[in-house]
């Protein structure tokens, strides 16, 4: 096999590891890229395992990329949040089912509180199920720190993780309700959905209208999405689509994609909303 197609062999996983670890497409990309450059660029004779090659390349090049924008992210305006991997505006029962296989918004809003380095061993042991002793050669630490680092991960993640999981079909009416009760600005409708600590966060990067600062409480959000519904009236169409194969709300203002919604669940009720506005995060078209 020649040198392109052994890598593209692998690109889809390494894709999708330096997509976790950066929350974000383009950076992604651009750390793939990277790892083909320097893969190119090798001597293959002296690599034993290809998969290990890249997979190390990968981990080591997003670990650097995530140093530096970390930076940028505590200058953003406002919250940042995970740039989507896929946006499916008319997504299939068939591409739903796929849920599993990615990883949603608020997961990745997580991660972000975990270091460079913490954040690949955690991703590595636990999602890409890779030993202790491979996780410490990846990222260049000892297998007793690699577990350190892997113990405090989990336990900052499951502390803020909802408790339960919800059934797709559960999820997606909860969020059909909600799409219909802030469509018709009906404020009492949208906070019987919501915890009455709920969270929304959206994301405008500063480029179009947004919080600045997370709300808090069942009353505020309702309170957004009644004025929301007041000002843009019919101009804005809202329906079902599907974000890293997760379901969300899909708005379109004046012909174009506004906005991106995904919700987190516990007890039956709404207990996060996360609103990517940000137009350099969202396809031009959909």
């Amino acid at each position: 096999m020649n040198t392109e197609s052994l890598f593209e062999t692998y690109r889809s996983r390494l894709l999708g590891l330096a997509y976790r670890l950066l929350g974000s497409r383009s950076d992604a990309e651009d750390v793939v890229q990277d790892a083909w450059l320097r893969w190119h660029q090798a001597d293959r004779s002296a690599i034993r395992d290809a998969e290990a090659w890249l997979v190390t390349a990968t981990t080591r090049l997003g670990i650097d990329r995530l140093r530096l924008v970390r930076n940028e992210r505590e200058n953003y305006p406002g919250p940042w949040l995970p740039e989507p991997l896929t946006v499916d505006t008319s997504p299939t029962p068939e591409s739903r089912a796929d849920i599993g296989s990615q990883v949603s918004l608020a997961f990745l809003s997580l991660l972000e509180r975990l270091g460079p380095e913490e954040r690949a061993a955690f991703l590595l042991k636990e999602v890409f199920d890779y030993d202790y002793a491979q996780v410490a050669e990846l990222i260049g630490h000892s297998e007793a720190n690699c577990r350190q680092m892997v113990h405090r991960a989990r336990q900052r993640v499951q502390a803020e993780r909802p408790r339960f999981e919800v059934e797709p079909d559960t999820h997606r009416r909860l969020l059909e309700r909600f799409m219909y009760a802030t469509q018709a600005g009906d404020r009492a409708a949208i906070m019987q959905l919501l915890h009455a600590n709920a969270t929304l966060v959206s994301d405008g990067g500063g480029k179009v209208t947004a919080t600045i600062r997370p709300l808090q409480g069942s009353d505020r959000i309702a309170d957004l999405f009644w004025a929301l519904s007041r000002r843009a009236g019919d101009e804005l169409k809202t329906r079902i689509g599907s974000v890293n194969g997760e379901p969300a709300l899909m708005r379109w203002y004046q012909g174009r994609l506004h906005s991106i919604t995904t919700i987190t669940i516990e007890d039956d009720r709404i207990a996060q909303v996360l609103s990517v506005l940000n137009p350099d995060k969202l396809p031009a078209s959909g």
